[in-house]
């Protein structure tokens, strides 16, 4: 076994060929019992575009975000003294239809978002992806995270602002700050989008990864042979913490 963990090393070491270590390793023999690494990366993969698009369904459908407690996107911190004072003075039915307009917004976006997961997902390589399922519940969503937040951002924010545009979102957040600005000598300048956009990926990446732990640890969410052999394998097992 050592001899053989040798000679692989040295072809990758001084293979003059045109393919790269990645391609050699995914083609190196699987230990017994244990998905191969080619396996292991179209699993995560599989994993990762299954939560995707269970998350984004639940969270695009009417009152996705608005009638879910933990998720509702309600008045920025730094907003929520205008919030009191404009409902002191009688206007709370125009901070519920911002508050409103904001969640309608997250949730007409919610339904672009699983083309800009999955074109993220392809870009995971093996190595990534052998680092994830020895990782604990939510390896894969962290990873997914840290590597594509910035992106999804800027990709987003444009659907956000288009989808608070044709819900009147930003009408209803203007009407409120314009109010609150006549009686305060400090003028509040939010950038409504921005603020809609990360609560809405924020609140995307807490249903992944509620599906991510979900195949993790529930057998029955496994629902492909591919799933069932890497999630099932003893590798993911003992990785989960």
């Amino acid at each position: 076994m050592k001899r053989l963990f040798l000679v692989c090393l040295g072809i990758l070491c001084f293979s003059t060929s045109c393919e790269t270590s990645q391609q050699i390793l995914q083609n190196l023999p699987a230990v017994a019992g244990q998905p191969t690494s080619t396996q292991i990366a179209a699993g995560l993969k599989e994993a990762l575009t299954i939560g995707t698009q269970n998350g984004t369904n639940r969270l695009s459908a009417v009152n996705g975000f608005f009638a879910n407690a933990a998720l509702k996107i309600l008045m920025p911190p730094e907003a929520q003294k205008v919030e009191s004072t404009l409902r002191n003075l009688g206007m709370g039915s125009v901070v519920d239809k911002a508050i409103l307009s904001m969640n309608r917004g997250a949730e007409e976006a919610a339904k672009s978002a699983t083309p800009i997961f999955v074109n993220a997902i392809k870009q995971m390589s093996i190595t990534d992806a052998i680092g994830i399922l020895r990782g604990g519940n939510n390896a894969a969503t962290n990873y997914f995270k840290q590597k594509t937040t910035a992106d999804l951002t800027n990709a987003f924010k444009p659907v956000i602002a288009e989808a608070l545009k044709k819900v009147d979102a930003t009408k209803y957040w203007g009407d409120v700050f314009s109010l609150y600005n006549k009686f305060s000598s400090t003028p509040v300048n939010t950038d409504l989008s921005a603020y809609v956009t990360e609560k809405a990926i924020a609140g995307i990446y807490v249903e992944v990864a509620a599906e991510e732990a979900k195949i993790r640890q529930d057998p029955a969410a496994r629902v492909t042979d591919l799933l069932k052999t890497v999630f099932g394998s003893t590798l993911a097992q003992t990785s989960n913490k």
